[in-house]
């Protein structure tokens, strides 16, 4: 069968990017797509070097999509320049994967790229990646959710599978203190502060989180630096639903050494309307939103270098675990944690908390 790469130029065919995943998985509740406002973005060209491209069939029908990117930041982090791609969708057709497959190697090899890594929008540390067990369970916010057939797929064309990690869903129900014991002599003793987060300043809080983050994670195989650009965007509409009581940061004589960042679980919501957050349907939510305070997601957690190792995490974890029991939260799921990073996981099971979904990466050799 012939098939057709092609970049989306017009608004039928960005119409067909984000329409192919209601194809695909519209009657499927474990799904939930990415935001089309953030894809019409990319189509706007409001990050410079991503391209939005579909697959067609031989009768013209979408059958497959992928973006396009490179960043020079992620090249230096892994040693080599990559080809990255993300959104990546396709039907159950071997032929249809393949042709995908090979468009995204001949745009890298085009371009003087030594490998293809992916699924990542638009970085590892940002959204992406390919679950690989846990099918039987829904996605959520900020994860991702896919058919059996994509790793069998991604594996037959010869991809391997990198930062190997979990997605976690643990209870609330576990006793804080028995779970995550600190010794509180200590708040004293070391001028300790837990503090929350606030709807009407989260945009001047960023940039404390930022640095807090990119410190944080700085050691990680995976992750690249988040720009105060980058993050703005990412956050963009999130402050008017933030749970204040699950966005907590610690200071140490009035120095913010750790944090983190938990949401009222919407996944339901944006699968209800498509992944369309527009104005009318962020109402809509603002308007439900004590129908989404049964589920948080933990999106991300971190401790300065220079602080690791000191159980100030334990002491944020215990009192998160306090918010989320007085909120009324029953589960709190976890975004990817790399199998090779034991140390959140640990906190997990001692929740009784248990891995939900396998997760990965994908990389292939080019040359």
């Amino acid at each position: 069968m012939t098939f057709t790469f092609e970049e989306v130029r017009t608004r039928r065919g960005l119409r067909e990017f984000i329409g192919l995943t209601r194809r695909l998985h519209g009657g499927d509740a474990r799904f939930v797509p990415p935001l089309r406002q953030q894809i019409r973005g990319w189509y706007r060209g409001e990050v410079p070097g991503v391209r939005l491209y579909v697959l067609r069939d031989a009768a013209g029908r979408v059958v497959a999509r992928t973006t396009l990117h490179t960043d020079a930041a992620f090249d230096a982090k892994i040693g080599r320049p990559v080809q990255l791609f993300g959104l990546t969708e396709f039907t159950d057709d071997e032929r249809a994967a393949r042709a995908l497959f090979d468009a995204i190697r001949a745009a890298g090899a085009q371009a003087g790229r030594a490998a293809a890594f992916g699924p990542v929008s638009l970085l590892p540390n940002q959204s992406g990646g390919v679950i690989t067990s846990g099918f039987s369970e829904r996605g959520f916010i900020d994860s991702a959710w896919n058919p059996a057939y994509y790793p069998r797929a991604y594996e037959a064309y010869g991809f391997a599978r990198r930062f190997e990690s979990d997605t976690w869903i643990c209870p609330v129900t576990a006793d804080p203190d028995a779970v995550f014991g600190f010794d509180d002599a200590r708040v004293a003793a070391e001028d300790l502060a837990v503090h929350r987060g606030s709807r009407r300043r989260f945009r001047e809080q960023l940039p404390m989180l930022r640095e807090m983050l990119n410190a944080s994670f700085a050691g990680l195989g995976y992750y690249t630096e988040i720009s105060a650009e980058q993050l703005e965007r990412a956050t963009d509409g999130l402050s008017h639903l933030i749970d204040e009581s699950l966005l907590l940061y610690l200071t140490k004589a009035g120095r913010p050494i750790a944090f983190v960042l938990c949401v009222p679980d919407i996944s339901e919501f944006v699968a209800g309307v498509h992944g369309d957050l527009g104005p009318r349907n962020q109402v809509r939510l603002l308007l439900a939103r004590s129908r989404y305070r049964r589920d948080a997601v933990l999106i991300v957690k971190g401790t300065v270098p220079d602080e690791q190792g000191r159980g100030y995490m334990r002491l944020l974890s215990r009192e998160l675990l306090r918010n989320l029991r007085a909120g009324g939260y029953r589960t709190l799921r976890s975004t990817f944690v790399e199998r090779t990073n034991p140390g959140p996981a640990a906190q997990y099971a001692a929740m009784g908390g248990r891995p939900l979904h396998g997760y990965t990466f994908y990389e292939m050799e080019i040359r």
